[in-house]
Parts: structure tokens; C-alpha cells; sequence
């Protein structure tokens, strides 16, 4: 794909940066579901473990033990967000970064979304940690999110002001 091409075909060009993303979040998924048995941790580093954990809950095992119902819900919000994410980025009036980020919010939230329909709940296999503290096992889905997020936080604190579209009371004709 050439600039040229993405410059004339945003929405394709969109749509296939969205695909390879969850096709690369599923492939890493699906190797390390293949490689690890459940439960099972492979020292990679002193600071990095890989692991083979399922998480039925959202961020940080949110509502993890909840019962099941939680299930439906995750996969309820999955649709909307990348439903809505996926409409803003597809229409004509999205700014380029916002259409870029947004599919990596679309691949992320995507490929989540799959584990969740297919599995109930989402593969995680990366595992840092310092000593004997662990962060919350993730995936490149999680990453993908959280990192579309990080850049629009803070492209926006950088963000010029925006002209104001209604005019002032002295901008008005007499």
C-alpha cells in the first residue's frame, strides 16, 4: 500500500490496518493457547513471564468471579464501542489520527471481542512483574487499546483551541 493509495482509500486502508490487527492479536493468542497449558508460566526475562491465564472479567479481572451474566455484558459493550468507534472512524468527516487510533481501538476491542463470543472469556499471556509483584496478565489486544487511548489523551492535551462557530454579541450585524 502506497500513501497515495491510503489517501484515496481511507476506509479500506482503515479497514484492513483493523484486520491485520486482530488477525496478529488472535494469532499470538492462539499460539500461546497452543504452547502454554492453562495456568502455566514460561520465564522470559526477570521482569517478563509468558503465561497462559483466561480472564472472564475486563481490565484488572474486573467482575471476573461475577457468575457468568458479566459474560453478556462484556460482550454487549465490546459491540457498541467498537460499533460506534468503527462508524466514526468510517465516516467522512474523521480527522486521520482519530481514524487511525480508532482502529486500534476497533482491532483491540475486536479481538477481545472474539475470545469472549468464542471462549467466554479473554486470553491473556503476557505476565510483567518486579520481584513478586505481577501486573494483570494482558494480550496485544489490551495493548493496542490502551495505547489508541494514551496517544488521543495526550495529542488533546496538545490540541490548539478550537475557534468558537457561533459569533459573539459584538460579531453580530447591528
Amino acid at each position: 500500500m502506497t500513501a497515495g493509495w491510503t489517501q484515496r482509500n481511507p476506509r479500506w486502508a482503515w479497514l484492513a490496518i483493523v484486520a491485520t490487527l486482530l488477525l496478529l492479536d488472535q494469532f499470538t493468542k492462539s499460539y500461546f493457547s497452543s504452547t502454554l497449558e492453562l495456568g502455566e508460566a514460561v520465564r522470559v526475562t526477570d521482569w517478563l513471564n509468558f503465561v497462559h491465564v483466561l480472564n472472564e472479567g475486563a481490565a484488572f479481572s474486573f467482575l471476573a468471579d461475577a457468575g457468568g451474566w458479566q459474560r453478556w455484558f462484556f460482550i454487549g459493550v465490546s459491540v457498541l464501542v467498537v460499533g460506534v468507534v468503527s462508524m466514526v472512524c468510517l465516516s467522512r468527516q474523521a480527522e486521520p489520527l482519530d481514524r487511525w487510533l480508532g482502529a486500534f481501538v476497533a482491532g483491540g476491542g475486536g479481538g477481545n471481542l472474539v475470545d469472549r463470543v468464542q471462549i467466554g472469556a479473554v486470553v491473556d499471556f503476557l505476565d510483567f512483574h518486579w520481584r513478586s509483584i505481577h501486573w494483570p496478565a494482558f494480550n496485544l489486544a489490551d495493548v493496542f487499546i490502551v495505547c489508541s487511548a494514551l496517544t488521543w489523551c495526550l495529542v488533546s492535551l496538545k490540541a490548539p483551541p478550537r475557534q468558537p462557530t457561533r459569533k459573539t454579541a459584538e460579531e453580530l450585524p447591528p
